[in-house]
């Protein structure tokens, strides 16, 4: 059997302390914190499930983050 590859891991951060959050500020803070990939979304917003590590996604209304997910 193949050994497993070393996959890289997601930052340890949590992303319920981004809701509320002004959308700009929010995706700086999420850069600073070690997310290589910064996703706004609007509401509703068809997307594909794909996970991908180090990936950090927001549903912005407005200019605020409304919920926000690792993948």
């Amino acid at each position: 059997m193949a050994p497993l590859p070393n996959l890289p891991t997601d930052p340890d951060d949590a992303p319920e302390a981004y809701v509320g959050l002004d959308a700009t500020a929010a995706a700086d803070r999420a850069r600073e914190r070690g997310w290589a990939t910064v996703r706004a979304l609007p509401p509703g917003a068809i997307i594909t499930m794909e996970y991908q590590v180090g990936r950090l996604n927001f549903e912005v209304e407005g200019d605020t983050v409304r919920r926000c997910w690792k993948g």
